[in-house]
Parts: C-alpha cells; sequence; structure tokens
C-alpha cells in the first residue's frame, strides 16, 4: 500500500506566484513549505524546488521544472472544490478564474446548486461547486 498519494503541480517558472495565490484566494489554504533553487543547483535559481499547500486537508505539491516540456496543464485533469455557501464560491471562482479561461460560467447545471468550471491564470484546471 502506497504511504501517501499527492496532487503534483509541475510549472515552468510561476510556481511560486500560483502557490501565493491560492494561499490567498482560497478559504482555508495554508503554504506550509516552499523552497527555492539556489544557484548551481539544477533548477533555475529562485525557481521553486518544493513545496506544500494545504488545501483543506488535502496536500498539494508543486515545483518549477529544471526540464523545459512541450507539455502544460489540461482540464482532463482539475481540483475540485466543494463550497459551504454562495459567498465563499464567488470568492474561489472569481479569484480562480481572474486572468484564465471559464471553462463553464458558474451556473445551475443539475447537479448541484452551483457549479463553475475555470482554467486559472498559470493554466490550473479548477471546479467549484456549491453541493
Amino acid at each position: 500500500m502506497p504511504q501517501s498519494v499527492t496532487t503534483m503541480l509541475m510549472f515552468a517558472g510561476r510556481a511560486a506566484e500560483a502557490l501565493k495565490y491560492y494561499a490567498e484566494v482560497i478559504p482555508g489554504a495554508e503554504l506550509k513549505d516552499l523552497q527555492f533553487f539556489a544557484k548551481g543547483e539544477q533548477g533555475a535559481e529562485g525557481s521553486v524546488k518544493a513545496s506544500r499547500l494545504i488545501l483543506q486537508g488535502h496536500e498539494v505539491r508543486a515545483f518549477d521544472s529544471p526540464v523545459r516540456h512541450e507539455f502544460g496543464f489540461t482540464p482532463a485533469v482539475s481540483l475540485f472544490i466543494d463550497c459551504v455557501n454562495r459567498e465563499e464560491f464567488e470568492r474561489c471562482f472569481q479569484g480562480l478564474s481572474k486572468g484564465g479561461l471559464t471553462l463553464m460560467p458558474p451556473g445551475n447545471y443539475g447537479f448541484s446548486q452551483w457549479f463553475g468550471w475555470c482554467n486559472d491564470q498559470f493554466g490550473v484546471s479548477w471546479q467549484v461547486n456549491l453541493p
């Protein structure tokens, strides 16, 4: 059995900015660890080597890849947030969609009270739900 399963996000230079933004716009989010590459290490100096962001008990790790890739994030994999009320929903969706792309605008799609899906300004996909 695995010891744990964690979401890992690989950025191409904007991990610190994204993590700090998530900690600001998602209620209860806590940035627990943020380590940077130093001069002479494998990654670009000042880029994120390792991090831990806690979202309602769920650990998300992120880093800036020292290797350039021809791929990025895809909406096929997203982080799903269940909100406790409409105010929290609006805060999360507005914050996460700002500067990004709305895939499904907030509305009642029949499977919950209110739902919206977006890619944030960093390319990460989020589904925000009010059950």
